[in-house]
């Protein structure tokens, strides 16, 4: 099988639509990233915000697996 399209099949994805989902989970990533920064710095900011996307996220994740 191939090696760019092996681990896409395996969660019911194409090679695009892995590395959509994929893109989308780098950016959602970097913003929280973002954010937990301000709220080292700020603490007053962002309280439980990168904190309830991380569970938002394991929740999308975890379906996924549960797919294949």
């Amino acid at each position: 099988m191939n090696i760019f399209t092996e681990h896409p099949t395996q969660v019911s994805e194409t090679y695009l639509q892995h590395m959509k989902k994929a893109l989308a989970f780098s950016f959602k990533l970097l913003l929280m990233s973002c954010q937990a920064l301000l709220h080292a710095i700020l603490p007053f900011l962002f309280v439980t915000t990168v904190s309830d996307k991380i569970k938002e996220m394991n929740d999308v994740l975890q379906k996924r697996k549960n797919k294949s």
